[in-house]
């Protein structure tokens, strides 16, 4: 026969050493009390009988320490000894060290059967990361590959559009040719036109010598950058002319204050400050020609032209056109300050517009000429600016004349120099028509622009003198209010 070896769990061996400690136990306490009562039977026997009384004492469960017997030892083979204590005793020691064993090793038991169930809990917790980051991963790799396909797709934008960037500057250099050629055919023209004009005048004119109209003006390229403060759209002369002073650096927009030259004495008075030309006339001077004025609420006096020949007189010029000598493309301290030759070309200044504009009701009036000596005019029934927290904002009354309502579209707008950007445009109408104005986004007049003489631009933009409701070709003009 096989014999078969039984197995039992940790849990069932436990048991079974619980169980064996409980009886060895009881079979103790159950062999102590037989001692005991066996003791005192013997005791009782041997006693001698001294007295007649018997006394019934109830039985009691002996829980103390079982005492051995101090006399000599009897030939009872039941009687409890010395060394049988012992030996209960050294066996009772036994088995509680074996139960702190046992306890000992079930406790450890324990501990690895907990740390296995956190093993356990932690495997599942990484197989779970482990899923999530492959398919992060996998993921990742297929959004890589789309972004691959967007880069390859964009590259060949790139090269389409670099290959039509570069058609593009092919045919833009083809049309600068063709610009330069159709520049030099003009200007060849224009000498040629001004030598018939010299001609005809020394021919039919009593060969009066008529001076000779001022040079072309070169415009400021379109790809300067609009932030860079450095452009010129000075005059280049090839003859001797008088400038309001130095125009060699070529750093335009420059920055000047109303610096006039030295007036003749037949056209310039000691007399005043005034309030306006208005006050002038009113105090004996009719006489067109510089006066000094000071009005309300302004700190300095400043020199202006008062024009006492025109409708009654009385008027204060406040910016003159006439030959093209100033540059008027400057920045904001200059049209604020003013700038220019008081008996020419200027402009007097927004700051003492304002202060004019600000001590009574004033109208507007506005003459220009073009190169056909055409006359026409713009009024307004009233005419003020805002102060320069506003930009010197320009407010008009109703029109009336017969040059065009050109400034309709310019009411309520805001003073725009390159430097100080107030238009409704996305960029600066100060960059592409070269001046300061009360620009829109442009508008219908751009009085400040450059000057070209004969009224033939020179630039892709519109970046002359124009009034848009009468004609661009104008010669010269100048503003008057009163």
């Amino acid at each position: 026969m096989m014999t078969r070896r039984a197995t039992m769990n940790p849990r069932t061996w436990i048991f079974c050493v619980l169980v064996c400690v409980l009886t060895c136990d009881r079979s103790t306490n159950a062999y102590r009390e037989t001692r005991r009562r066996r003791v005192a039977e013997d005791d009782w026997e041997a006693a001698p009988k001294k007295c007649s009384y018997t006394f019934l004492v109830p039985e009691q469960k002996i829980t103390g320490p079982i005492c051995a017997s101090q006399g000599p030892s009897l030939p009872d083979k039941e009687r409890v000894s010395q060394m049988d204590i012992a030996d209960v005793r050294e066996l009772l020691t036994k088995q509680r060290r074996e139960i702190d064993t046992l306890r000992l090793v079930v406790d450890v038991d324990g501990n690895m059967v907990n740390e296995m169930k956190l093993l356990r809990k932690e495997s599942r917790n990484m197989n779970s990361r482990v899923t999530q980051l492959y398919m992060q991963l996998l993921h990742e790799i297929i959004r890589k590959r789309d972004n691959s396909l967007e880069i390859a797709i964009l590259e060949g934008r790139i090269l389409n559009a670099t290959a039509e960037a570069l058609r593009l500057s092919a045919h833009y250099r083809q049309l600068e040719a063709r610009f330069s050629a159709l520049a030099a055919l003009v200007n060849n023209q224009s000498v040629l036109i001004g030598a018939l004009e010299g001609r005809c005048m020394q021919v039919y004119g009593n060969h009066r010598q008529e001076p000779l109209p001022p040079a072309l003006v070169e415009v400021v390229p379109e790809n300067i950058p609009v932030y860079v403060p450095r452009f010129t759209n000075e005059i280049q002369r090839a003859h001797s002319w008088a400038f309001p002073g130095d125009r060699s650096s070529r750093t335009a927009p420059t920055e000047s204050t109303l610096e006039p030259q030295r007036p003749s004495q037949g056209n310039f008075t000691l007399e005043g400050p005034f309030r306006d030309c208005l006050q002038a006339m009113l105090a004996g001077h009719a006489t067109s020609g510089i006066y000094l004025l000071k009005p309300d609420g302004s700190e300095m006096p400043v020199q202006a032209w008062c024009e006492h020949d025109v409708d009654r007189g009385g008027w204060t010029v406040i910016q003159r056109r006439k030959d093209g000598s100033v540059n008027f493309f400057r920045n904001w301290d200059s049209y604020k300050k003013g700038f220019g030759n008081v008996e020419g070309e200027h402009w007097l200044g927004l700051e003492s517009i304002y202060n004019l504009g600000r001590q009574e009701d004033y109208k507007l009036l506005l003459e220009l000429e073009d190169w056909m000596n055409k006359k026409v005019y713009a009024a307004y029934s009233s005419f003020h600016l805002e102060p320069e927290s506003q930009s010197y904002r320009l407010r008009l009354g109703t029109y009336q004349g017969n040059a065009g309502d050109s400034l309709a579209s310019h009411n309520g707008k805001q003073f725009t120099t390159l430097d100080h950007d107030r238009d409704a445009f996305s960029g600066n109408c100060a960059h592409f028509h070269k001046g300061g104005w009360w620009y829109n986004a442009c508008g219908q007049s751009n009085l400040n622009g450059v000057w070209y003489s004969g009224g033939v631009y020179r630039s892709k933009f519109q970046d002359g003198i124009f009034w848009a409701d009468y004609g661009e070709n104008k010669r010269r003009y100048f503003e008057e209010c009163c």
